[in-house]
């Protein structure tokens, strides 16, 4: 069977508005609600003690001082942004934090805001810029965030922030990691965990919330470390690759925007015949 004919095209997608995305999203999840979870692991957060106070006391004294080391680095980034993009340099987006909490993550823009001819946003391939392409490349990007540190939003380790749109996308079993504080980086502790797109790196932060330690930390800033003297590794996670995390499939495979089945472009028919029936003038 040819691609067209079962899943929705990349070219499709693009005319997609956002509403409609999300409206997808929500019937992916509804179906799979209703095909039954696959029974799922529940987990613990492995040192509680450590994760609320040894750990937040670390990020204020190593993140302080990071800070205040990157406060030159950032003077460069934000000038240089500045004329690679124009103003504003800086971006807001609500995040998901710790137990689901919603906070806004600040950071230096790095795309441009083109859109099709729909309106809708370019993918972000598409819009950043080489500059932006650079500060991911060599995590510079991540170095505002150490606000987000202090102000205690947010850990030096831990599961990445993902939009909030995201999260009543995740499993029960991959909700899981909100359980902690989000983190500037969470490293595979498994390399094979790379290859497998949104589940590896879901499975990679359940993982980090359930064997939560000092030790744990150690071991995952040696493998940090290692990540930004790896080349590969780098190009790797700036590629964004991943795609859209739009919900699961009915065998628990993650699902992004190249997996999405052609029926749920009724949603997005339907969804337009109510708008236009809704810009009708009703009837005297």
């Amino acid at each position: 069977m040819d691609f067209s004919e079962k899943y929705i095209t990349p070219q499709e997608w693009e005319q997609i508005d956002e509403d409609s995305r999300r409206a997808i999203a929500d019937a992916v999840r509804r179906d799979r609600i209703a095909a039954g979870d696959i029974p799922e692991k529940v987990v613990t957060v492995g040192h509680p003690f450590y994760e609320r106070v040894v750990k937040r006391a670390l990020d204020l004294l190593i993140g302080g001082v990071a800070f205040l080391i990157a406060l030159p680095v950032n003077l460069i980034i934000g000038v240089v942004t500045f004329f690679d993009v124009g103003s504003p340099i800086f971006f807001s987006q609500t995040r998901i934090g710790r137990n689901g909490k919603p906070f806004k993550l600040t950071k230096f823009r790095n795309m441009t805001n083109e859109t099709n001819e729909q309106g809708v946003l370019l993918s972000p391939d598409e819009r950043v810029t080489k500059w932006g392409r650079f500060v991911r490349r060599t995590s510079l990007d991540e170095l505002l965030n150490l606000w987000s540190v202090i102000k205690g939003d947010m850990s030096i380790l831990g599961p990445r922030p993902l939009v909030e749109k995201y999260y009543h996308r995740f499993s029960a079993y991959h909700q899981q990691r909100h359980l902690v504080r989000p983190g500037l980086e969470c490293p595979f502790h498994d390399r094979s965990l790379a290859s497998q797109g949104w589940k590896g790196r879901f499975d990679n932060d359940v993982w980090y919330v359930e064997n939560i330690s000092f030790m744990t930390d150690i071991r995952m800033a040696f493998l940090l470390v290692k990540k930004v003297f790896s080349k590969s590794e780098r190009e790797e996670s700036a590629s964004g690759k991943t795609g859209e995390f739009i919900g699961y499939c009915d065998d628990g495979r993650i699902m992004n925007e190249f997996m999405i089945p052609r029926k749920y472009l009724s949603v997005v028919n339907s969804a337009h015949t109510d708008e236009t029936a809704a810009a009708q003038p009703a009837d005297t």
